[in-house]
């Protein structure tokens, strides 16, 4: 008689498959060097490559010096500094969760931009079509409409991916393209439009659904609104969903060693889909914090590149939803900060984008900086299982 083999029974590859997944994968603390040393020496160096970009474009070390001040005094130099500080991080972080979701998961989302304007025209709709409604009910029926528009954005990329294999980059770029001229299209139609225009402008949302400023008792110019709270609630919940949850495990198992996921039995597809519109939920509420906080409506370009920002964002955070939320601040800070460089120094709000640029060339290149700065690191930069 041959003997029967048990299909349940664990092979040594299975195994292996399993432990490997289980090592990689199982909730652990981030690598503290990785997570804050590196981003700490790579703005550093990015400040320092600035300085030097300054130099040659024949800027005097005077300047320079009298820049970089008020570059600190413009993020967190006053009570106002720090509300556009905040202002500005607001949205980065939410749709920067959203990215880092996605990254963690194995996919390349890089369609936030898309998403973001989606759901701030979801958002926009709902502001200002419905009346009566007091805020408790109307403002996070508004928030609501902006994830849900920005979730079922992301899901057709995700569903692509999951039924043909299309490529999430191409499907998200297409998406981000497609998403423009969606706003143009809502921006003309005669219920959406403000009356009385006729450039494309959206109506004004109630005041109902407006996202309240958090000081506005005190200094009516401190623009800083209750969004913050909603940033602060994101990023528990998403740091929860990772690494508290089922989900998040099957997440970051499909993320890191798809083979061993698919041998522990979860649906890729689902997973894929369901990644994907977590993402967009999050970049959509991204997209409604701007319009209920600070915008009141929508117009033409009304997300400001905020979703590609956000990808430097996710990658500065090394797609940790605690290390997102300082990279978000610090952009907000730059981005404040560079408008009162442009004011004190005269210099070029453009050097803050080139910073922001070297910041992520020095993240993307890990050993570079630890050759730059190698007696801050302890350990090896190799990491297990790589």
């Amino acid at each position: 008689m041959s003997q029967q083999t048990d299909p349940d029974a664990k092979t040594p590859e299975r195994q292996s498959h399993m432990q490997q997944l289980m090592q990689r994968a199982a909730p652990g603390r981030v690598e503290f060097e990785d997570l804050v040393i590196v981003p700490i020496f790579a703005v550093i160096v990015a400040l320092i490559f600035g300085a030097l970009i300054m130099l040659a474009t024949a800027v005097d070390p005077a300047t320079i010096g009298k820049s970089y001040i008020a570059l600190v005094k413009g993020s967190v130099g006053s009570l106002n500094a720090l509300s556009e500080t905040f202002t500005a991080a607001a949205p980065l972080v939410l749709a920067g969760l959203g990215l880092a979701l996605g990254f963690r998961t194995g996919l390349f989302n890089i369609g936030a931009e898309g998403q973001i304007v989606v759901g701030g025209i979801a958002t926009v709709i709902v502001g200002f079509s419905i009346t009566g409604l007091p805020w408790i009910i109307h403002m996070p029926l508004a928030l609501l409409a902006g994830a849900l528009a920005g979730a079922a954005y992301a899901s057709i990329a995700g569903y692509l991916r999951a039924a043909t294999g299309a490529h999430e980059v191409i499907s998200t770029i297409m998406l981000n393209l497609i998403s423009y001229r969606l706003l143009d299209y809502t921006l003309g139609l005669a219920w959406v439009q403000k009356e009385g225009r006729a450039d494309p402008i959206s109506k004004s949302i109630m005041e109902s659904a407006e996202l309240p400023r958090l000081f506005a008792w005190f200094d009516p110019n401190l623009r800083v609104h209750a969004g913050v709270f909603l940033v602060i609630a994101a990023v528990a919940v998403v740091h929860w969903l990772l690494f508290r949850t089922k989900l998040g495990f099957e997440f970051r198992a499909s993320g890191e060693n798809p083979d061993a996921a698919r041998y522990s039995g979860i649906r890729a597809s689902l997973i894929i889909v369901a990644a994907m519109a977590t993402a967009g939920a999050l970049a959509g509420l991204g997209g409604a914090n701007q319009v209920l906080g600070v915008l009141e409506r929508a117009t033409p370009g009304f997300s400001a590149g905020l979703g590609f920002d956000a990808i430097s964002v996710a990658l500065l955070g090394r797609s940790h939803p605690v290390g997102v939320l300082f990279a978000g601040l610090l952009f907000g800070a730059l981005e404040a900060g560079g408008r009162q460089m442009q004011v004190d120094a005269g210099v070029s709000i453009d050097l803050i984008g080139i910073i922001q640029a070297l910041v992520i060339v020095f993240i993307a290149a890990p050993l570079l900086v630890r050759a730059i700065f190698p007696w801050g690191f302890s350990k090896s930069p190799a990491r297990h299982g790589e």
